[in-house]
Formats: structure tokens, sequence, C-alpha cells
């Protein structure tokens, strides 16, 4: 690096080393900040690494111990006390704690929304590195050519799912991603040992194919700078990844309540002797660059900014509270980072016009053919998961469409699903469609981290970020056979995740509209596909074309009546069809087609009519979503009530396999029929 280069990164590791200790001495002990975690030890390689991440499009995902990073790429220093002081001016707006940083791109490189998992960290950093192969290889944008993609972490995190599916994608795939390992021996106070065999991620990762290993001492500035830069040049001309391991001193506890107790003398003397300001101090002497007296006036003037940035965050106002409340959705503004919107790139424009005649078609063909229409009038639509590729999916969504459309936009992943749903979030931040399959609802569970986090990025980041994505889930028993893993509803935790959307089409025209709206939105969507009518005569329809659009929010009226109402969604809307026939009443039926908004006023005006109501679903009974249908109408319509609400749901219990065990777990027709009789014998 030239001398002004130097200067920026002494003048970053300087205040980050300021910053730290204010927080320590001052600001925690006098209880205005509550989340302290220092870098102290970790400065000098993150700043030399912000230093070289100037492309335009490149990114960095951190964690909790990036404060230098974050504010070499450009991060103030106000921002940096306002966020643990969780006040108006923190980049969260106080929401989130002060240590999960985020940044839009101001000098060149972005970064993407930290969360409180370890190791979360990773594969967004990767969606985000195949997003800029995507960018340049498929859409043709030479401004995105050369950029990168680095996640930093600490030696801990490598013993994580996260870690361990970026890697694998990254190397199978071979994308520009350098993982950014600050391996200071300790996750809090256990040992490196324990995260990894001998204790060096770097040595232990020799035989990876398709990845550049590095191991660098992090406090040696000339060391450091050599490495870390040409680690990152060989990135960017090979577009292939690379590992850095970087050796640092953790010269403070794991946080502001950490005594380090369990670090004897001996150790925490010989972390000192490795301190990088002092360090650089002496680089700097060496590279006449400056004398001792001039050092001294230049931290001193860094001290005094440091000291001002201080003052002015703490004299910013308290966030409204009431604020707290916005931005778990999409509100009208546009994000800074995240789907088509922030590109200033307008959905296709669609007439919502339903073609009303022609063949009937199953629920997987609808889907298939609205991916494939979307697809085609969108590129920056992907779509990919475990064998959607070549094979079509195991349920048939994505047949031919890798054909059509090629292995860049239709595309098989390996068998992980915090790296898909992970990955997708990436994709989703640098402006892409992600489409991302799983193939049944009980094989989401390893990607938890991943969904809970997504959902709140908007939220979290005060609107600056969103990842708007469609993650289609066949979910539900089987016609032909019961299972506890694969017949899973689960829709109940989707309505419980914050800043998801959630549908469950019970039929083919509700799937093609209700899917093209989502993949047009503006936030995380569910696509729950029902295993029971994604083949089968109930769920069929006349295809009702490629404009065909259906709102989220709005419930179908699919039998009026005035006895009573049922409400329901998926599958059991039919059950409720057929119930009713048998009985031969005019009782309404209500499909609600979408969970996450539900259609309030629908479900209340019809309730205020017929004055009964049953809730119809697969879910099982206890907090499932029947019961915040039933608190909702209690609330409103009681006044209108003739019997109490009532839930009809599978017990908490697994699906069975045996098929006659299954049925006597799901509600059937006939106990559909029979309860609906004692409603309306109240």
């Amino acid at each position: 690096m030239t001398k002004n280069e130097w200067l920026d990164v002494a003048r970053t590791v300087i205040a980050s080393r300021f910053i730290d200790t204010i927080e320590e001495t001052e600001l925690v002990p006098s209880g205005k900040v509550t989340y302290q975690f220092s870098a102290k030890g970790h400065e000098l390689a993150q700043a030399i690494l912000g230093q070289h991440l100037r492309h335009g499009h490149d990114c960095a995902t951190v964690y909790y111990r990036s404060r230098p990073l974050v504010l070499a790429a450009g991060m103030t220093y106000e921002e940096a006390f306002a966020g643990p002081l969780a006040l108006s001016g923190s980049r969260s707006g106080g929401r989130d704690i002060g240590v999960v940083h985020h940044l839009p791109n101001t000098r060149g490189v972005t970064v993407l929304p930290a969360s409180g998992d370890v190791g979360a960290q990773y594969t967004p950093c990767v969606g985000w590195a195949q997003a800029i192969t995507y960018r340049t290889r498929v859409m043709k944008d030479e401004s995105w050519k050369g950029a990168i993609a680095v996640a930093l972490g600490g030696d801990g995190s490598t013993a994580t799912n996260g870690f361990w599916a970026a890697l694998n994608i990254a190397t199978t795939v071979k994308l520009p991603m350098i993982f950014f390992i600050e391996d200071n021996q300790f996750g809090i106070s256990v040992p490196g040992t324990f995260q990894t065999p001998g204790g060096n991620i770097a040595e232990n990762l020799g035989a990876f194919r398709n990845l550049r290993i590095v191991d660098v001492d992090g406090t040696s500035p000339e060391e450091a700078d050599r490495l870390i830069g040409k680690t990152i040049d060989h990135v960017r001309t090979s577009q292939s990844p690379a590992l850095i391991r970087v050796r640092v001193p953790r010269i403070c506890g794991h946080s502001g309540a950490d005594n380090q107790s369990y670090k004897t003398q001996e150790q925490r003397d010989e972390e000192l002797t490795r301190d990088p300001v002092e360090k650089l101090k002496t680089f700097f002497a060496r590279k006449n660059y400056m004398d001792e007296d001039a050092w001294s006036v230049f931290v001193g003037e860094i001290e005094a900014s440091v000291r001002s940035a201080c003052n002015a965050a703490c004299e910013q106002s308290q966030p409204n509270p009431t604020d707290a409340h916005t931005k778990a959705f999409y509100d009208g503004t546009t994000p800074r980072h995240g789907g088509m919107m922030a590109d200033g790139v307008e959905p296709p424009v669609s007439s919502g016009s339903k073609v009303e005649d022609g063949p009937r078609v199953n629920l997987i063909e609808a889907v298939k053919r609205t991916l494939d229409n979307e697809l085609r009038v969108n590129e920056r639509i992907v779509v990919f998961g475990e064998d959607v590729g070549v094979k079509g999916g195991v349920h048939g969504a994505t047949v031919d469409l890798q054909v059509k459309h090629g292995p860049d936009r239709v595309f098989d992943t390996s068998l992980s699903e915090e790296g898909i749903i992970g990955r997708a979030v990436g994709m989703a931040m640098a402006g892409l469609v992600p489409v991302p399959e799983i193939q049944f609802r009980k094989y989401l569970d390893p990607a938890t981290e991943q969904i809970n986090d997504t959902g709140t990025i908007r939220w979290r980041t005060n609107g600056d970020f969103a990842a708007p994505m469609v993650v289609r889930i066949p979910v539900g028993f089987s016609k032909r056979t019961g299972d506890p893993g694969d017949s899973v509803s689960g829709e109940s935790i989707f309505a419980h995740t914050v800043g998801w959307r959630v549908a469950m089409p019970s039929n083919a025209q509700d799937a093609v509209g209700l899917l093209r709206t989502a993949l047009r939105g503006n936030d995380p969507t569910f696509f729950l596909e029902h295993r029971a009518i994604q083949d089968t005569a109930p769920g069929r329809g006349v295809y009702p074309g490629d404009d065909y659009l259906v709102p989220f929010g709005v419930a179908s009226i699919v039998r009026p009546g005035s006895l009573a109402t049922i409400v329901a969604w998926g599958e059991m809307v039919h059950r409720a069809k057929s119930a009713v026939e048998q009985l031969g009443l005019e009782i309404e039926i209500i499909d609600l087609r979408t969970i996450v908004p539900w259609d309030r006023e629908t479900v209340l005006a019809s309730v205020r009519r017929t004055n009964r109501c049953m809730v119809l679903h697969e879910d099982t009974i206890t907090c499932g979503f029947g019961a915040e249908i039933a608190a909702t109408i209690t609330a409103e319509c009681f006044k209108h009530l003739d019997a109490p609400v009532i839930r009809i749901a599978p017990p908490d219990i697994p699906i069975p396999y045996n098929k006659g065990m299954m049925d006597a777990v799901i509600p059937t027709i006939d106990v559909v029929a029979n309860e609906m009789r004692a409603l309306l014998a109240y």
C-alpha cells in the first residue's frame, strides 16, 4: 500500500482502539452501553482488508468483532458510538444491538447485515459471490466483473453448520469468496483445539480442492498487507475461493462482562507483546512515515475526533418508540440493497387478466408453467435446490426448466438447507430474485437461523436492506401414505416467523396467481404446495394464463352460506367442501389462501352473518393458526356468536406412516361433518 493508504489504515486502527477504550472505561461502567465487544488485537488485519475492498460491488459479511472493517468501509465514528448506545442516529435506529453491523455501499464495499448467530454470516456471503458470477456471466453486467465477497469470522465459527455449508458451495462451484478467519485461539473461554483438531483450520483444509489457503500474522503490517493483498488479487482474477487464517491476539475479554479468568497471566502477557497498534507505530517509524513526535500528534488528532464523535452521539435523541412497530414488511420505502427495487428495476407488467377456458392442469403443472414464464420475462430470477436441475425436482415442478433456461438459472445444490436459504439471502441482497425449493417441510429445520434472520433483515437495518425471495416447499400428507417427517404441515411456525409472508393455495389457479404475486413482491415469502393436491383431482383447474395475479391477504369464498362459516386453507378446503356436500346445508366455506397476511375482514364479515364458525386446519391444534383466527373472532365478533368458535385439527402428534393411523389423526370428512352438526345444534 501507499503511504496515504497506510495512513487510512492507521486512522481506522487507532480510532477503533479509542472507541473500544471509551466504551469499556466510560460508557459500560456508566450503564449507557449494555452490549460491548472489543476488537482489540484484531484491528490491523481488518483495516488492511477494508482498504483493499474498494471495487464497488465487493461485499463483506461480518460478526460482532468486526467494527474496524466497518469503520474502514465508511461507518462514521459517531455511528459507531450510536449503535451500542441504542440512539436514533445508529445504523439500526436503536432496533438492534450495536455490535451486529451493516453498511450500505459508501466506499466500494457493501457490509451485509450481521446477526447474533455465530456462523450465520457465511452462506449469505457465498450467495453474494454467486450473484457476482451471475451478474457478469448471465446479465452481462461488466460493472460486477472482478468483485469479491469476504466473510469475516472468528476461529470458533469454523465449527458451525454455516461455515461448512459455505465452504462446500464456494469450492464446488468455484466462487469469488474469501473466508477471513481471525484466529485468536479462544471461543469465549473455550480453546481453539475444541473447535478444530489441532487448533489450525488452515492446516486442516490443506486437501480441499479449489481453495487457496493462506496463513498470516495479523499483527505484522508488512506481512498482513502483502498476503491479504495478494490473496484478494488472486480471488479477483481467478474468481475462485480462498481462506485466510489471520493469527491475532484478543487483548480483551470476549465481551464487556468477561474478565478472562480462564487465561493465565503468561498468556495475557504474551498477547500484549503482539499488540498490532505498537507494531504499526514501529512500522511507521521504520518506513520514515512518522517519528515518535509526529505519531503522538497523529494519535492525538484521532483521539480528539473520536471524543468529539462520542460527545455528538451521546447528544442524539432517543428513537421514537413507535418506530419499533414499522418495517417488518415492505412499506413503500425502497431499501438501499435487496431485490429488484433497490436496483431501480420494476417487475414485469401484468394485466391480471384470467383465462377461463382450457384444459385442466394439476397444481404442480401450474407451478411449473408459472416458473417457466417468470424465468422468461425476468432475467433476475434463479431457481435452485436439491434435484431441481437435471431431474426436474422430486415432485416434478422444475422438469425441463434447466433445459430451457440454462444451468446458471436453474441449478442443483449441495445437500444443505442452511446453504440453500443462506445463499438465497446473499443473492437477494445483490439484486436477484431467488426461488429456492426445499423438498419437504421437515427438511427446512437446518436452515432455522437463516429463516429467522431473513425475516427481520428489513426491520433490523431500519429499512436499508431487504431479502425478497420465494421459498417453495411441498407440505402436508400424501394421498398415498403418511410420514412423520415428510407429512409435516407446520404453517403456524411460518406465521410466527417475523417478516415472512405465507401462501398456501388449495388449487392450481390460486397457485398460479399467488406464486406470480410473490415472485414480483418485495418480501420473503413461503409458498406452500400441499402434497395431497399437487397431482390429484381436487387441486386441478384451468391454467389461468401468464398474466393472472392473486393479491395476498384476500380470501376466497368457495361456497356461500348462511348457517355457519368454515375457515380453512390448503387441502382442508376440499375436506370442508366434501363435508358440506354430505350435509346438504347452507354453510359458507372460506379459503384463506394466504396465512400472512390473512383476510380478517372477510372472515369477520362472514361470522357476523352466520353467527357460527369452525376453523379447520392440518397443522397440530396447540398454537395452530386456527387459534389466532378463533381468538380474533372471539374478540371482534363476540356479540354475534350463537356458539363457541370450534377448531378441528390433528392432536399434537406426528402424522403416522400407516394410512389407517393417519386417517385417525388428520380430520376426515366424516369428522368435519359430525363436528359441524354439533356446532349447528349448540
